[in-house]
């Protein structure tokens, strides 16, 4: 008849010369198998076949692609410029004078003279042509007809003849 041992209560301490190997051994173990598997894996991938090598190997080179876009900008000012320093939005239809009209019954010939009164610049225009934002619609006897696009909108205005310039000459 065999009696089971009473088991102790707590377990035996070991003497602490041998909890300080024990230590020592699990800091190398520790510090020994991450470099063995290293190792271990920069000579599974020398022994490699070269195309397993390629597949492994991350990209020297990072391209990377933009998105591009093409701008026709005939006749057109250029969307990215600023309009509060742009000499495109210049002259403005307040600053200008008509002085005088050539005036053409046929209506192909007609020609209106226009001063800038900041820069004291003088305009020339036909119908059709383009001063600024303002784009010559029609000439009359005694006007001429803008249509002024701003911001996507689109508007006509008339510039009268002043008075000071209403002498005709005979032709």
């Amino acid at each position: 008849m065999s009696r089971a041992r009473p088991t102790p209560s707590r377990p035996a301490s070991r003497p602490p010369q041998s909890r300080r190997r024990l230590g020592l051994h699990a800091a190398a173990l520790l510090l020994i198998t991450p470099l063995g598997a290293t190792a271990r894996a920069q000579q599974a991938a020398a022994t490699a076949p070269p195309t397993a090598r390629a597949a492994a190997a991350p990209p020297r080179e990072v391209v990377i692609n933009r998105e591009t876009y093409a701008y026709q900008g005939a006749g057109r000012r250029d969307p990215y410029a600023s309009l509060m320093n742009s000499t495109d939005v210049r002259p403005l239809l307040s600053d200008l004078r008509l002085t005088g009209i050539g005036f053409d019954p046929d209506g192909r010939n007609s020609v209106a003279i226009m001063r800038d009164l900041h820069s004291k610049a003088q305009y020339r225009v036909r119908v059709g042509q383009q001063v600024g934002r303002l784009r010559v619609t029609a000439i009359s006897p005694r006007s001429v007809d803008f249509a002024i696009e701003a911001f996507g909108y689109s508007r006509t205005e008339t510039l009268l003849l002043s008075r000071d310039s209403s002498t005709t000459r005979a032709p």
